[in-house]
């Protein structure tokens, strides 16, 4: 890793703003290097504490990116750098323009079948000339299959909504199987919310960082994992001996 990271009881976030993020991601794609990259948010960061397995997975990605309001107060009160939430979603979406600029194929694996096409037809609805190299729903019993089907589309981006962690083993596992894909992403439920099963927070939370908010006035029983904020931001002013920086 070149870049700068803060970290936060121990996992790192990268520090860079969205342009540093995406103008490196395109060149390592440039120079043929392949790229993962992971959402952290404070439940994220409070979970690899207890899952060694998901910690090493945080550890061992390209980029993790600062998906949660939580993070930026976190590295507020660490007096860090990090001031633009990048969310998992908004990556996703980025990641497809870019494609769509260099003219590169993109696959969509997980969720259900219609959900996993329907988030293709919105995605090349939104790029016109989107290529879509393939599609695979999240149920398949033959993961040989699937890698097999991914490499002989072609496709340079990969998305994979599968949940966190299973997404990020999955990555691990099969990485090196897929030469020609330059960046992996998992991105949970965004397929849901391309395909309007979920519906995204309005646009003034997405801008005030309230999307949270949003969620839990639509589904109050999340209250218990909000609960995780306060918990977090406690601990992360209680560290420290966690230092800024790689």
């Amino acid at each position: 890793m070149s870049q700068n990271q803060e970290r936060f009881l121990g996992v790192p976030v990268v520090t860079l703003n969205r342009e540093a993020l995406f103008k490196d991601i395109e060149e390592r794609i440039g120079r043929g290097a392949q790229s993962t990259l992971i959402a952290i948010n404070p439940e994220k960061v409070m979970t690899a504490r207890k899952n060694p397995t998901l910690s090493r997975l945080i550890e061992e990605a390209t980029y993790q990116i600062p998906d949660g309001t939580g993070i930026l107060l976190a590295s507020r009160l660490k007096k860090g750098v990090i001031r633009e939430r990048i969310t998992g979603i908004d990556t996703m979406d980025a990641l497809v323009r870019l494609a769509w600029e260099r003219e590169e194929p993109v696959f969509l694996y997980g969720a259900e079948d219609a959900v996993v096409k329907e988030a293709a037809v919105t995605l090349k609805k939104r790029y016109l000339g989107l290529k879509i190299a393939g599609t695979m729903n999240g149920f398949q019993k033959d993961e040989e299959k699937v890698v097999e089907a991914i490499r002989e589309s072609g496709a340079v981006y990969l998305f994979i909504a599968k949940g966190s962690p299973r997404q990020e083993l999955w990555i691990e596992q099969y990485m090196k199987d897929l030469p020609d894909v330059k960046v992996f992403q998992g991105v949970g439920g965004s397929f849901d919310v391309l395909a309007g099963k979920v519906k995204r927070a309005p646009a003034g939370f997405q801008k005030l960082g309230l999307e949270w908010l949003y969620r839990l006035m639509k589904e109050p029983k999340r209250i218990r994992r909000q609960l995780l904020l306060p918990q977090f931001l406690i601990r992360v002013m209680m560290s420290n001996g966690d230092k800024q920086g790689s």
